[in-house]
Order: structure tokens, then C-alpha cells, then sequence
């Protein structure tokens, strides 16, 4: 999945939904659920996502969503290997984004 987010430092909740095509309640559910999501709070305790956790939060998208996992699944397959786990989704991002971009030459070919 191809996340379209601007080169910030920090991202309101309401920005990482929309990027997800997520309510903002499911967001603050994986963080409840996922020790791996820690967006910082500000001082009215709204939450700001850095690029590590939207980076958490496509991975965790992946696995729930797209792959089919339970959260009880998605959690165990994180603790079993989980750079190898990164490292896998981190091809499939770069593969993903590259097949975005050769369509788009196609379709300026064509």
C-alpha cells in the first residue's frame, strides 16, 4: 500500500487516517494494541505520529489488513522474527513503489 504523506516531522491523527482510509478510532485501537505505536502527545494530549510509527502503522496495515492476521496473529508474527519481518515489508514498500512507477511511464508511453 502507497501511503501519500508529506515530508513532515510530525503527522496528526487525523492526516495518518486519512492516509490509511482508517477512522481515526482505529488508529488510537492498533496503538492500544500494538506496544510498537508510540505517537508522542502534545499538551492537550493530541497525538503526533513521527515517520517510525507511520512506517509501524504500514506494517501493522499489512499484516492485518492486507495479509489476512488477526491482531493476535499480527502481534505473535512481529515477536517471532521481527527485523525479518521489517525487512520483508521494506522490499515489498520498495517493489510496490517501483511498479507504481513503471505504470506511470507506461501510461505516458501509451
Amino acid at each position: 500500500m502507497h501511503i501519500n504523506l508529506p515530508e513532515k516531522r510530525y503527522y496528526k491523527i487525523g492526516e495518518v487516517a486519512k492516509a490509511f482510509n482508517l477512522n481515526t478510532s482505529h488508529i488510537r485501537f492498533w496503538e492500544k494494541e500494538f506496544d510498537i505505536l508510540k505517537p508522542k502527545k502534545n499538551k492537550k494530549g493530541n497525538r503526533l505520529f513521527t515517520q517510525i510509527d507511520v512506517k509501524n502503522l504500514k506494517l501493522i496495515y499489512h499484516l492485518v489488513k492486507e495479509k489476512g492476521f488477526t491482531l493476535d496473529g499480527a502481534k505473535a508474527k512481529m515477536k517471532e522474527k521481527p527485523e525479518v519481518i521489517k525487512n520483508n515489508y521494506a522490499i515489498i514498500s520498495r517493489l510496490e513503489n517501483i511498479k507504481e512507477e513503471l505504470n506511470k511511464i507506461k501510461n505516458n508511453l501509451g
